[in-house]
């Protein structure tokens, strides 16, 4: 399954996988309601934990399913994991593919080979099961004022081809809220944005809203410290929230620091339901059937 993938892991993915080593949590009761993982990274997944099964991503699609979880939304963040998660796409009924250079990858590629790189992502992008340009963004805690220039060409590039090809728009924002808002303004954003792994407070959440973009609310909406996230679920309509994992990361209470997977999403969106005060099932249904208006059918 993963011969597709042509690259080593980094130092970094190195050093995380070591402390991503532990056991997988238990699985969750199951939703009654199905509900789609909209952003996980299914081949970091198995890099990064080590999974002993002899097809470690159908193991993953299948505790998915076991848990309430039909669908998975696979992520790309560099043109290998893009071009992987297009091919896993076009032969698994239950996955759809978004494709995109992440936004601390556009600066290590700004010297040498980032236009080629987006024009692969570009080509990649008019496959009939990839149904996003995303993770794309800004990320101004990883990345330095040196490769913020980088960072922003990639992001407006990301958006122009998200447009030409009538694709989602999924949007990695960290500590870039007001710069986010500020791209999206100058170029024009495509008809439909995902704010990934939402990170704002109430007021940035109700900004968003009245720009009719999705917001995607990852396991983080669970930790203790998230006061101002469960503040902007729950200002949220049901009709604009997606759920998801961005697995193997930001595994929910009360396993957080644990391997993260799709299987996990129940943890979430019945915390989702308790901060927004709505019926669990209904909740589900209406997150089930943004995944259509937002990345189209899977079948």
């Amino acid at each position: 399954m993963l011969d597709a993938m042509n690259t080593q892991p980094s130092e970094s993915r190195k050093k995380r996988s070591a402390r991503r080593s532990g056991e997988f949590p238990p699985p969750p009761e199951p939703l009654a309601v199905p509900v789609f993982d909209s952003h996980t990274h299914l081949d970091i997944t198995v890099h990064e934990t080590g999974m002993p099964a002899e097809d470690p991503v159908e193991a993953l699609i299948t505790a998915a399913a076991k848990s309430g979880v039909d669908r998975l939304v696979q992520v790309g963040v560099d043109v290998a994991s893009s071009r992987w998660g297009a091919e896993l796409a076009a032969r698994h009924p239950s996955v759809l593919a978004t494709v995109a250079l992440h936004p601390n990858e556009a600066p290590a590629l700004a010297d040498r080979g980032l236009d080629e790189a987006l024009r692969e992502i570009e080509t990649l992008a008019a496959l009939p099961r990839v149904r996003g340009l995303g993770e794309t963004g800004l990320d101004t805690f990883r990345t330095g004022e040196a490769g913020r220039p980088a960072q922003e060409r990639s992001f407006r590039a990301h958006i122009a081809i998200a447009k030409r090809h009538g694709k989602a728009l999924v949007i990695h924002d960290r500590d870039a809220h007001r710069d986010v808002l500020r791209v999206l303004d100058e170029e024009g954003a495509p008809e439909t944005v995902v704010l990934h792994c939402f990170s704002g407070d109430a007021e940035f959440a109700a900004e968003c809203v009245r720009r009719g973009y999705f917001l995607s609310f990852a396991g983080t909406v669970t930790f203790a410290n998230a006061g101002d996230l469960r503040a902007a679920a729950a200002v949220t309509p049901p009709e604009q929230m997606l759920v998801e994992t961005d697995a193997p990361y930001l595994t929910p209470v009360p396993y957080r620091g644990r391997p993260n997977a799709s299987y996990l999403i129940p943890l979430t969106v019945r915390a989702l339901a308790e901060v927004t005060g709505r019926d669990l099932d209904t909740l589900c249904a209406a997150i089930s059937a943004n995944g259509e208006r937002v990345f189209g059918p899977w079948s």
